[in-house]
């Protein structure tokens, strides 16, 4: 049986850099909250819905991972059954 393990490795550079986008598209969602000439409650209002965005987008990302590692774990199941049916077959023909 092939070993399909996938496991993704990212670089030191690739998580500065989404850290360093997610800081910087924070800080610049932050600022322009704060400058917007709006009363204390919308702004209030928009800070909120910036949190949530993220809030969901982290738990979506989340949610779709583990749906395809739930997916590539049935199918490993499902070859490992496969494989010894096969093997089983071709012991009983011997």
């Amino acid at each position: 049986m092939n070993n399909t393990d996938y496991t993704p490795k990212n670089s030191s550079a690739w998580r500065t850099f989404t850290m360093g986008s997610f800081i910087l598209a924070a800080s610049m969602m932050a600022g322009g909250i704060y400058f917007l000439e709006a009363s204390f409650a919308a702004k209030g209002f928009y800070a909120m819905s910036a949190i949530m965005l993220v809030h969901t987008s982290i738990a979506a990302t989340k949610t779709l991972r583990d749906a395809e590692e739930a997916n590539r774990f049935i199918n490993k199941l499902e070859d490992a059954k496969t494989e010894k049916l096969l093997m089983e077959a071709t012991r009983d023909d011997i």
